[in-house]
């Protein structure tokens, strides 16, 4: 956020791409989401992975279209943007700096996905190796030390205390049986299943509002997921269904988490936060379009291991 405000982006653009591109970690493997989705109905947690791939990188390139888009027909406010100027040769230069760092998230995601780590140990691994690339650079200080971590205490207290909000309220309306009841009330309709699929994206962005992703899902999905089966809905494609409808409902007020975050980082007010994130709620709606008219971009890597 400092660095983008140094360049005077513009600060509904700088809030409004942070709050929508931060819900891809949703989609894009490892995701927690997804696992508990998975688990819940009782599908291949691999095969899920892979069908969040190719969305997650459509869903990216919607946001990065958007971007272009806006700065094309914002000419005067994308004229104000200060853009760093340097030869080609200084960019590959400057670009070969990166090549640490790349090989470090290589070697954390890497050690997930091959076994050898735990999501907590492949964090550790990375903690050291960012300590190591920081003494290697000459950067790490008592000094630069010291403000990280107390960064980091302060991050994580303020995710913390938003978590333990929305475990109490998951809580209370679990306790109120309202996620269930309308799930089932939905069933009772007998739609067809472009009419359902429409249902459950109102219902989803509605629940969402006021619960946070991984409750909603551990909530409805009892209820949801025999009735998308008996529509011959694959259960595979509708996990990536509710991935990106669960992004939706990080970025919808009131309880928003991602806006939450923000509002901590930026001190703005909700209400600005949920405008400036309007634009890509609009983008995740065609995304859930784009997957229900072409269901193989979920589909296609998945089936591919069969």
């Amino acid at each position: 956020i400092p660095e983008l405000r140094r360049r005077n982006y513009p600060e509904h653009m700088i809030i409004g791409t942070l709050a929508g591109s931060s819900t891809l970690g949703l989609m894009i493997p490892p995701s927690l989401t997804l696992i508990v989705y998975g688990v819940t109905v009782n599908e291949s947690i691999t095969k899920l992975f892979m069908a969040g791939v190719i969305p997650g990188i459509v869903l990216a390139s919607l946001f990065m279209g958007y971007v272009a888009v806006w700065s094309i027909l914002k000419k005067e406010d994308s004229a104000s943007i200060e853009s760093i100027s340097m030869s080609f040769r200084e960019k590959i230069k400057n670009s070969s700096l990166l090549f640490p760092l790349l090989g470090l998230i290589f070697v954390v995601i890497g050690s997930m996905y091959t076994g050898l780590a735990t999501a907590t140990e492949a964090a550790a691994i990375g903690v050291i190796g960012a300590l190591a690339l920081a003494a290697k650079q000459g950067s790490l200080t008592f000094e630069t030390l010291k403000n990280s971590m107390l960064g980091t205490v302060r991050t994580s207290a303020m995710i913390a205390l938003i978590l333990m909000g929305a475990s109490s309220l998951s809580l209370a309306m679990g306790f109120t049986g309202l996620p269930r009841e309308l799930a089932e009330w939905i069933g009772s309709l007998s739609l067809a299943p472009l009419t359902l699929l429409a249902a459950l994206t109102i219902f989803y962005i509605l629940i969402g509002m006021v619960l946070d992703g991984i409750s909603a899902v551990v909530l409805t999905m009892a209820v949801v997921q025999p009735i998308v089966a008996s529509s011959g809905i694959d259960l595979i494609w509708f996990g990536i269904f509710i991935v990106v409808t669960v992004e939706m409902a990080q970025i919808t007020p009131p309880i928003g988490f991602n806006l939450f975050v923000l509002q901590g980082l930026t001190k703005h007010e909700i209400n600005y936060l949920a405008r400036t994130a309007f634009p890509m709620f609009m983008i995740m709606l065609l995304m859930i379009g784009i997957l229900i008219a072409f269901p193989q971009l979920a589909l296609w890597l998945p089936n591919s291991m069969r």
